[in-house]
């Protein structure tokens, strides 16, 4: 009787499946990890173009939105006083929604609004003509940077604080 032959088992196979090293164990875990981290960038990256997308389409200024806003945004002042602040955060945007980048916003040049497009131009006019009448300011400024270059930009309605 012959005796059966069998063909030892490369790599350390068990059945279909390949028994992994250490070191390959380690390989397909920072390949698992360098896939999800595309699968995060693809759906930050379509997260974002969305933004834009709905950025750059402006919206009807009605009385109605026009009290929308300000109810929110007096209860977020009213938050931001209570803590001690003297400025709050009311919008953040892709500095492609500036024609120039976001480059006079980040080098404080004096024209900076015009180089604002949709909704964050809408948003500097409604801070033009009623909240800069009561007194707000705004801040333009680049909240991050990418590889050294301008990212987001934010809007930073301010007040002064006085004291008792």
């Amino acid at each position: 009787m012959e005796a059966l032959k069998t063909n030892p088992q490369t790599e350390h196979e068990l059945g279909d499946e390949s028994f992994m090293s250490a070191a390959e164990l380690g390989a397909y875990t920072a390949k698992l990890k360098a896939a999800k981290a595309l699968q995060t960038e693809d759906r930050a990256e379509e997260a974002r173009a969305e933004l834009i997308k709905a950025l750059s389409e402006t919206i009807e200024v009605t009385p109605k939105k026009v009290h929308e806003i300000m109810t929110s945004l007096i209860y977020k002042l009213r938050i931001a006083a209570e803590q001690g602040k003297n400025e709050l955060l009311v919008m953040r945007f892709p500095n492609v929604m500036c024609s120039d980048g976001g480059r006079a916003i980040n080098n404080f040049e004096k024209g900076w609004p015009e180089t604002l497009t949709g909704r964050p131009r809408q948003a500097f006019e409604f801070w033009r003509d009623r909240l800069q009448p009561a007194g707000y300011g705004l801040k333009a400024v680049i909240v991050n940077f990418t590889d050294g270059m301008p990212g987001d930009v934010g809007f930073l309605l301010t007040w002064e604080t006085r004291s008792a």
